[in-house]
């Protein structure tokens, strides 16, 4: 597998060796010996979490303040504008973002460390989201961020998202 350092720090691409044949593919999504090996990721994973979304909808930006969770992130169908935003006032790259693509086609995941939010924008016309969390859920702790927040000033790909009642909520930071 390849790891793609970021500017953001922790959070890292991972690109999986995947092995195509005419039957379609096999790729190794978790190893938790390799994971930890090759891209230092050594906290456990406590939860799994699945979601299909149509085109447009925009889920996030979620994070949560006293249970952070760690977010190791793959599209099992579709394509979505994935984001990563430090939240964190005490932080050097405090308001950044990274912004990827991550598909079927790419099978590109991301390692998202405890602390950031994040949030999804689906581009295709449905995505399967999946990922793995190294904390519960806690929705006495549930936060989120404005996906139109203008300090982040993130690019997204659609103008008028399909979002939550709660997201609609969020403020910026």
């Amino acid at each position: 597998m390849k790891v793609i350092e970021t500017h953001l720090p922790g959070v890292c691409l991972i690109e999986p060796r995947v092995f195509s044949d005419p039957r379609g593919y096999f790729l190794e999504a978790f190893s938790a010996r390799r994971y930890q090996d090759e891209a230092g990721i050594a906290l456990p994973f406590v939860q799994d979490n699945v979601s299909r979304s149509q085109h447009n909808v925009l889920r996030g930006l979620h994070f949560q303040q006293h249970h952070p969770q760690g977010r190791l992130i793959q599209i099992l169908a579709g394509s979505v504008f994935d984001v990563t935003a430090d939240v964190n006032p005490a932080s050097p790259t405090y308001g950044q973002h990274l912004g990827v693509e991550l598909s079927e086609d790419n099978h590109r995941q991301i390692w998202i460390p405890p602390g950031y939010a994040h949030g999804f924008c689906v581009t295709s016309d449905f995505a399967i989201f999946q990922y793995k969390c190294t904390d519960y859920y806690d929705p006495d702790d549930e936060h989120g961020v404005a996906w139109n927040c203008p300090k982040l000033a993130i690019p997204w790909p659609v103008k008028a998202p399909v979002l939550s009642w709660k997201d609609q909520q969020h403020t910026g930071l």
